[in-house]
């Protein structure tokens, strides 16, 4: 396999979540940008009060957020796989983002999850061309995905 998508996911959300949806989101973003293979990353969905501490931690921000990336450039010295980094998505706020979007939950959490891809590539959008870079990415991958919209 080219690439391997590891899933940790809160036990009170697994229900909710559709595996195979998020993996596919993630291999589409990881190939549009043609990231080096093989390679791994990991998805962690969790709840409102974990990407709270995430993002006060790691960032300084005490406040929860949607997603947060932390990229790393880490090999396997035995299969020498690239290590791209771990996404932490906070599902209800997606929840509750898609709701107020009018988009299905589902497209919420591709985005989310190409989001946080694009960022483990190196993707980022504190300027305007950076930004406008990452959108359009973004967008692409998403048309690909065949993301459902606002209904």
């Amino acid at each position: 396999m080219r690439f391997k998508i590891n899933l940790r996911i809160n036990p009170a959300l697994k229900d909710a979540v559709d595996r195979k949806m998020i993996r596919a989101a993630a291999r589409a973003a990881l190939e549009h940008e043609a990231a080096p293979a093989p390679g791994a990353l990991t998805i962690i969905l969790a709840d409102d009060g974990m990407l709270q501490r995430l993002n006060r931690d790691y960032l300084g921000h005490n406040h929860p957020t949607d997603v947060l990336s932390f990229p790393s450039n880490e090999t396997d010295p035995e299969t020498g796989a690239r290590y791209f980094g771990d996404i932490a998505i906070s599902l209800p706020r997606a929840r509750a983002q898609a709701e107020a979007g009018g988009h299905p939950v589902t497209a919420e959490m591709q985005l989310l999850v190409v989001h946080g891809v694009l960022h483990l590539l190196g993707h980022d959008h504190a300027k305007a061309k950076g930004k406008a870079r990452m959108w359009a990415a973004q967008a692409e991958i998403l048309k690909q995905l065949k993301a459902p919209t606002s209904g």
